[in-house]
């Protein structure tokens, strides 16, 4: 081998490891390790959990079998106990993809209903949060006595006020989207109070000071001191309640024996058994909260470039 064949062997070599090192570095490689190693284990769960179902079938139709049938069998099974990730993706497909949009067994149907009053519940809980907030901040007595009692809302278990809202609200002609846009509003309003209790006094009070030189008012301090401060409290707060606002939604749903929602395709899943059903109701659950969380984060780029702070 000539030396410049073994110059080129090495460079060749150093090139794949430091792509290697670059790519392990970065975000993409962990991130694809901890998935594939979730995909490895979930397997391993569905096979462990759905082999002694599959097993007995096996038996009752007095077939002979081995391990690879056991396995192959456990990972096709109509109602599983942990559905395999494929029987779960091609529910999804079916239901998403191969179905109108405007159809009752599709999950875009189901998401846009659970969607609608998670905004309507996530638009309200914000706005009542910031208001919360501001009254806290300006007001010494409300800090006083409404801050441990905004505290406390949150002690008391959803899954227990969301029957009584959906009973009250249903006894007074209120129905369909507006209880269970309490329910969010519920959820979502205490990471937004919170955090922007803790942005607007962000400010140092050499700045409050001299807000006070200007003589500004409090309006103006609120204005052009503290709510630029608060921005960066209230978008990671609106991240946390947009998606609490999702599962208030949900919780909504369940005990009103909704007709359409991702509430009511967990209630039906769990109802008939279809725990394939089931789980690529909680798979769209958890894209539809991604996607929404993102759509926060790009709104709070784009905010944040346009006031002049980093994008």
């Amino acid at each position: 081998m000539t030396t410049e064949a073994v110059g080129a062997g090495r460079a060749a070599s150093g090139a794949e490891s430091s792509l290697v090192a670059r790519a392990m570095s970065g975000r993409l490689a962990p991130v694809a390790v901890v998935v594939l190693a979730i995909i490895a284990a979930w397997y391993v769960g569905a096979v462990a959990m759905n082999a002694q179902l599959q097993i007995d079938a096996f038996e009752r139709q007095e077939v002979a079998w081995d391990t690879g049938d056991l396995v192959r069998a456990t990972l096709s099974q109509d109602r599983p106990l942990l559905p395999a990730l494929h029987q779960i993706l091609v529910e999804m497909k079916k239901t998403i993809i191969d179905q109108k949009i405007t159809s009752k067994r599709s999950l875009v149907f189901h998401a846009w209903v659970t969607l609608s009053s998670t905004l309507l519940g996530f638009a309200i809980g914000s706005v009542l949060g910031v208001l919360l907030a501001v009254g806290i901040v300006h007001v010494r007595t409300l800090e006083k006595s409404l801050m441990p009692w905004v505290i406390a809302s949150q002690t008391i278990p959803i899954l227990a006020i969301a029957p009584m809202v959906v009973v009250v609200l249903g006894a007074i002609g209120l129905r369909g989207l507006l209880p269970k846009a309490i329910i969010s509003t519920y959820l979502c309003f205490f990471p937004v109070t919170i955090g922007m209790v803790k942005g607007l006094r962000a400010p140092d009070p050499i700045e409050l000071d001299l807000m006070r030189t200007y003589s500004a008012s409090r309006w103006q301090t609120l204005w052009m001191l503290r709510w630029p401060a608060a921005l960066p409290f209230l978008f990671t707060s609106l991240k946390v309640a947009v998606a609490i606002a999702l599962v208030g939604a949900i919780v909504g749903e369940l005990p009103t024996g909704a007709q359409a929602g991702l509430g009511a395709r967990l209630l039906a899943g769990s109802y008939y058994g279809q725990t394939i059903q089931i789980w690529s109701a909680l798979f769209t659950a958890a894209i539809l909260a991604a996607l929404l969380v993102m759509a926060v984060g790009v709104i709070e780029r784009l905010t944040m470039a346009r006031m002049g702070g980093r994008p």
